[in-house]
C-alpha cells in the first residue's frame, strides 16, 4: 500500500510565522506577509503537484478566501493537483453543490475532492444566515449527503427531511468520476453521519493512542452500516535535516507569538462547541511548557490557531517515522501544511517522501519512475 500525501493552500494567507485564525476566530496579521493572491496559491499548488502530493486542501469560514472560487482558478494553473474543497452544507442546497461538483469535474478532469465541515461554531454560522444548533446542522449533513450522492447516481430524488426539501431533483449531467467525500467530527451524531456517507474519515494530529480508539470507533459505525471507510490525519509539519534545526524551527515560530494575541486566540477557541477543538486545546492547556506531547508531536501552533494544531517536528527521518506509526494505526491519508506553505512543501516532499519511498511506503502519484532526488542515497 502506497501512502496518499495531501498539502495546504493557505486562502487566509502565508508567512514566515505561523498565520492563526479559524474556529471563529480572525486570521493573525501574518496573513498579510504573503497574500493569498491565485499567482501565490498557483506556485504553491504548482511545487505541490511535482513533488508528489496528490491533492491540496482549502479551507472554509469567514476568515479565509471562498474555496470553490479560489480553487477553479489555481485548476487552470495545474494539471493533475487535486483540489480538496470545504465547504458546508448549511450555505448552498443540495441540488446546487451537486451541480457544481460536476462542473467542477468537468472542468479540470476529475481534480475534485470535498472536505464537508457541518461547522462548529454558531455564532459564525449565523452569520451566514444558519441557526441551527450544532447536533441539527450534522443532522441536516445527512440528508444533504443523501440527497447529492442520490444525484450523483444520476437518480431522480424527492426528499422531505427534517432539514432539507427537494422535489423532482436530478442532474442533467453527473460527475465522472464521482468526487470522493472526507469528512471529519469528534462527536457522536458526526460518528453517525461519517459511518453513513463519507469515503475518508479525517481527524485531528492527536497521540497515535487517541488517534487509534478513533478509528476503532468509526470504524465499528461503518461495520453496523455494511460499509468501510479510509482514514486520514491533518497535521503540521516542521521538517529538517536534523532534529536540532527542527526544533530551532519550531522555537523561532513559538517565540514569535505574541502573548496577547495567544490569549485573544485562546479565549474564542475555548468558547468553540467543536468537540474536536476542545481535544485540540486539551493537548497544549493555551501554555508554552510540555507542548511536545508525543515525540515529535508538537502541540504549540494550537496556541495561535483553531482547528488543526499539532505538527510533526524533527529530522526527516524522525518525521518518517512518526508517519509509518500512524499508518501501522490505519491512516492511510495525511493532510499536511507548514510555514510558508511553499518552503516547507520542498523541505518535506525532498526530505520526508524519498525516504518512505526507498522503504516502499510511497511512490510518487504521476512519474513511472521515482524523481531523480529519490534516487540519490541520503544520510539518517
Amino acid at each position: 500500500m502506497s501512502l496518499t500525501f495531501h498539502w495546504f493552500l493557505p486562502t487566509n494567507g502565508d508567512s514566515r510565522h505561523v498565520v492563526g485564525g479559524g474556529h471563529g476566530t480572525p486570521a493573525t496579521a501574518s496573513g498579510r506577509d504573503r497574500p493569498p493572491t491565485v499567482a501565490y496559491l498557483s506556485q504553491i499548488a504548482r511545487a505541490a503537484e511535482d513533488l508528489g502530493f496528490v491533492g491540496a486542501l482549502t479551507p472554509t469560514g469567514a476568515w479565509c478566501e471562498d474555496a470553490w472560487l479560489t480553487t477553479a482558478m489555481v485548476s487552470q494553473n495545474t494539471e493533475r493537483l487535486k483540489f480538496l474543497v470545504a465547504f458546508r452544507p448549511g450555505f448552498v442546497s443540495p441540488t446546487l453543490a451537486a451541480q457544481m461538483a460536476s462542473t467542477f469535474q468537468r472542468q479540470t478532469g476529475g481534480r475534485l475532492l470535498l472536505n464537508v465541515v457541518t461547522g462548529g461554531e454558531s455564532h459564525e454560522q449565523r452569520a451566514y444566515g444558519d441557526f441551527l444548533d450544532k447536533d441539527a446542522r450534522y443532522r441536516r449533513t445527512g440528508e444533504f449527503l443523501q440527497i447529492v450522492r442520490e444525484l450523483w447516481e444520476g437518480r431522480t430524488v424527492d426528499l422531505a427531511g427534517e432539514h432539507l426539501q427537494v422535489e423532482d431533483a436530478k442532474l442533467a449531467r453527473v460527475p465522472d468520476p464521482v468526487p470522493e467525500v472526507y469528512f471529519g467530527g469528534s462527536s457522536p451524531v458526526a460518528g453517525e453521519v461519517a459511518a453513513k456517507h463519507v469515503d475518508v474519515y479525517l481527524t485531528w494530529g492527536e497521540p497515535p493512542a487517541q488517534v487509534a480508539k478513533k478509528i476503532a470507533w468509526i470504524r465499528g459505525l461503518a461495520a453496523r452500516e455494511g460499509r468501510t471507510l479510509r482514514f486520514g490525519i491533518r497535521l503540521h509539519v516542521i521538517t529538517r535535516d536534523t532534529s536540532e534545526q527542527a526544533w530551532a524551527e519550531a522555537h523561532r515560530l513559538l517565540d514569535g507569538f505574541d502573548p496577547e494575541t495567544v490569549r485573544a486566540v485562546q479565549a474564542g477557541l475555548a468558547r468553540s462547541e467543536s468537540e474536536g477543538q476542545q481535544r485540540m486545546l486539551a493537548l497544549h492547556g493555551g501554555g508554552r511548557d510540555g507542548l511536545e506531547i508525543h515525540p515529535n508531536l508538537w502541540a504549540g501552533i494550537g496556541l495561535v490557531r483553531g482547528g488543526a494544531g499539532t505538527a510533526l517536528v524533527g529530522s526527516h527521518q524522525e518525521v518518517a517515522e512518526r508517519i509509518k506509526e500512524y499508518a501501522a494505526l490505519g491512516i492511510e491519508e495525511f493532510v499536511l501544511s507548514g510555514y510558508p506553505h511553499l518552503e516547507e512543501a520542498y523541505w518535506f516532499g525532498e526530505g520526508v517522501l524519498p525516504r518512505l519511498a526507498a522503504e516502499g511506503a510511497w511512490k510518487h502519484p504521476f512519474r513511472q519512475d521515482a524523481a531523480p532526488w529519490a534516487q540519490v542515497p541520503f544520510a539518517s
